[in-house]
């Protein structure tokens, strides 16, 4: 699955900064009621009130995103803004006893802010490594150190009870369309067709761009039926969309050429018997779908 933010990435990072500011804000504020004696919102001395706080609220928004990102540091992150809320409630609760607060609850807040901005500052590197990762084109991931990725989705499928399958999938007579009439309307095509295999991908399936006019989908399904119903679909849906730019309007077919991937197999061998079986839809006259078993 890619991840998917509630904005564009250069948005996404302007309000990853906001959050932290808000935080750090959020740090003074506790300050000052603990120096003069007040007592803090709801925000502070609820049980919950990691998610009530500005960050929290924004964490809950794009949890999702960092789920597919990094599910550990996610997971991490959440835990180290809890514990640390959990800290400061209990130092705001002493300060109005004879005792008040404690070193240790001092010392933990402290290490809990601490492990969370240097998480967040984790996933902002990821987050703009994934998007330098991108193609600028298509919005798509390229093929460039995908092989976690790959080995996460087929344990994650497995996990399942899915099959995975390594896709191939090639716009016909591409070279054409850039000689006829234009890079300019390829490169339209090529935008317009990433958002066709997107709409017919399962959210939880990879999509890639793979160089040129080729487009790489981990495809799962429940078996081998499944898997080439899948395929169809993504063709007819190629077959029926419209590609335009400017004045000019073109239907376009593609090629799919698909291997199981075994539990034995890895991402390369997958990939060149997709790529084989590619190829063989090209022989036989191409807007077709090769399935290899393996």
């Amino acid at each position: 699955m890619e991840p998917v933010f509630a904005a564009t990435t250069t948005a996404f990072i302007e309000r990853l900064d906001a959050a932290i500011g808000a935080h750090m804000d959020w740090t003074r504020h506790i300050l000052r009621c603990a120096v003069l004696r007040t007592r803090p919102g709801d925000d502070v001395m609820q049980a919950d009130a990691h998610r009530r706080c500005a960050f929290g609220r924004w964490f809950a928004d794009e949890r999702a995103a960092f789920t597919v990102i990094d599910p550990q540091r996610s997971a991490e992150v959440e835990r180290e803004h809890r514990a640390m809320h959990d800290a400061i409630r209990r130092i705001c609760e002493a300060v109005d006893t004879a005792h008040g607060g404690s070193e240790a609850d001092l010392d933990a807040f402290e290490a809990h802010q601490h492990a969370l901005l240097r998480l967040l500052s984790e996933l902002k590197t990821q987050v703009l490594t994934t998007a330098a990762r991108r193609d600028p084109l298509t919005g798509l991931p390229m093929r460039y150190g995908i092989e976690q990725e790959f080995d996460l989705c087929r344990r994650d499928a497995r996990r399942r009870g899915e099959g995975l399958y390594a896709v191939m999938i090639d716009i016909d007579h591409f070279k054409q369309i850039n000689d006829s009439h234009g890079h300019p309307t390829g490169d339209a095509v090529l935008q317009r067709f990433a958002a066709v295999l997107r709409a017919v991908a399962r959210d939880d399936e990879l999509l890639y761009r793979f160089g040129g006019e080729e487009f790489l989908l981990l495809l799962r399904a429940p078996d081998v039926d499944a898997a080439r119903a899948a395929l169809s679909r993504v063709l007819e849906a190629v077959r029926n969309a419209r590609f335009e730019h400017g004045a000019t309007s073109l239907s376009i077919t593609a090629t799919i050429g698909a291997a199981q991937v075994t539990d034995g197999a890895d991402m390369a061998s997958s990939i060149e018997a997709a790529d084989a079986a590619l190829y063989q839809g090209k022989r036989e006259g191409r807007d077709c779908v090769r399935l290899t078993l393996r």
